[in-house]
């Protein structure tokens, strides 16, 4: 009976353990079941709204500025040249590497000896020729005076010859007479010719020794200039460079003993594509003067000068492109020649465009415009110029209108924006608000009260819109979230 008893006992406890492991097993099963019905059921869709930058297209008068690379020059530079050679003998202080010297003031001097004893021996030949011209001056004079003596004295011959003739004409005279006047008419007459010879080559002394005094006086000209030459002073106010001289060195004839720059005449020279250079150009197909500045950039500290495009290279080069371009400096503090510096361009003004970031383009020169509801438009645009991180556009379709200030992939015709304007200011902006069941309603109620790291405040914020006939969908999806999690 014991025995009975207790395997109907045992039976009892089997078929209630089988009976709870069934309601188990179908509670899970209905668990189940429910969340794939939940997963099953389709959400409401929201469309995705992204943010954006936009301005204002404006149009008005833009001056565009072209950028390129540039080398200071020297517009006046002067090689300091030995005109002779010899030892130097004596420079002055300021002769040396960065020395600034004014226009005139003494440089450098060589052995001057040679130099003065050519002088000496010139001025001794010119004081020769000066006497010598006078001699012959006065020689001249004396030959002068002969010839009129000889001429009268052909005169009273010529005289005597004729009355020894009348005498005879008249019986008077005899032969022997007039033959002895006609010899002496003749002496005469010979004598006359003699003294014009004499004249003549006394003429021709003067001339010769004229000659002679002036090649005395070119000689003495030359070697006053090469004594001048040993002493050598500065052509104008500037610095000196490449000094490759010193007191007592030798130099040759002609040798570069250093160079003299003027730091006040300076110049930029920079290259621009041929594109650009025809923008540069009038309607006669000149070059304008257009304004540049210079900026050299100096351990963070920026040296700045303004000038003016001044001319233009005469050829291309061998092996390069675009034009070679040359603009004069106004006082160009700070700057050496050989210097690296950016030179900015003003071009001619521009009127009737846009200046926008160039982000807001892609490659095609197209924009994205804001139309109806804060929807995208694609946009074409004429690129003029590229001005850094901007670009000068003409577009008249679309001044007065809203563009996006910086593409992205994710953005494109048709996809609908926030606006976000340069003041700050944000389109607001309407929530998506969800009218829910009241199953669905319980649900949410109940696992956010049966949330225990949710913060009491948080809690009950939500709880107080979970309370609302229509509820913002972004709490849901945040709690329906969670809840799947």
């Amino acid at each position: 009976m014991r025995f009975l008893g207790r395997s109907l006992m045992g039976l009892f406890l089997l078929a209630v353990t089988l009976g709870l492991f069934a309601w188990a097993g179908n509670t899970v099963y209905s668990a189940l079941e429910a969340k794939r019905a939940e997963e099953r059921r389709e959400r409401p869709s929201r469309e995705r709204v992204f943010a954006a930058g936009v301005m204002d297209v404006v149009p008005g008068a833009e001056t565009p500025v072209l950028e390129t690379f540039g080398e200071v020059r020297s517009r006046r530079t002067l090689d300091i040249r030995a005109a002779s050679s010899g030892r130097v003998v004596e420079m002055a202080e300021g002769f040396e590497e960065g020395g600034r010297v004014q226009a005139g003031d003494f440089l450098l001097r060589i052995d001057p000896a040679d130099a003065e004893a050519t002088l000496d021996r010139a001025r001794a030949d010119l004081s020769e020729a000066q006497a010598e011209v006078r001699d012959a001056e006065r020689g001249l004079e004396l030959a002068s005076d002969e010839l009129s003596s000889s001429e009268q004295q052909f005169e009273l011959r010529t005289a005597a010859l004729e009355r020894q003739q009348s005498l005879k004409e008249r019986g008077v005279g005899t032969d022997s007479a007039v033959e002895t006047a006609a010899l002496a008419e003749a002496a005469a007459r010979q004598q006359v010719v003699s003294r014009r010879q004499a004249l003549a080559q006394a003429e021709a002394r003067a001339d010769l020794s004229l000659t002679r005094l002036n090649r005395a006086e070119i000689t003495v000209a030359e070697a006053e200039r090469k004594l001048a030459d040993t002493e050598i002073t500065a052509g104008f106010t500037g610095l000196l460079g490449e000094v490759a001289v010193v007191e007592g060195g030798l130099v040759a004839n002609n040798e570069r003993l250093a160079t003299l720059t003027d730091p006040d005449a300076l110049e930029v020279a920079f290259r621009v594509s041929t594109a650009d250079y025809a923008r540069l150009l009038d309607a006669d197909g000149r070059l304008i003067g257009a304004p540049v500045q210079v900026r050299l950039d100096v351990l963070g500290l920026d040296l700045t000068a303004t000038g003016t495009i001044s001319r233009e290279s005469a050829a291309v080069g061998e092996g390069q492109t675009g034009r070679l371009l040359f603009a004069r400096l106004d006082r160009p503090a700070g700057f050496r020649p050989g210097d690296f510096v950016t030179v900015a361009i003003e071009e001619p003004e521009l009127r009737g465009v846009a200046r926008v970031p160039s982000t807001a383009l892609n490659a095609a020169s197209q924009v994205l415009v804001i139309g109806e509801e804060d929807r995208l438009e694609e946009a074409n645009v004429e690129l003029l110029r590229r001005q850094g991180d901007e670009v000068l556009i003409r577009a008249p379709q679309i001044y007065g209108r809203e563009i996006v200030t910086e593409r992205s992939p994710v953005l494109g015709a048709g996809i609908k924006v926030r606006p976000i304007r340069p003041e700050g200011t944000e389109a607001p902006e309407e929530p998506e608000l969800v009218t829910l069941t009241d199953e669905r309603r319980a649900k949410l109620v109940a696992f956010v009260e049966g949330n225990a790291r949710m913060p009491a405040e948080v809690k009950q914020r939500i709880l107080s819109q979970l309370e609302a006939p229509q509820v913002p969908a972004q709490v849901l999806e945040r709690l329906e979230s969670r809840m799947g999690g």
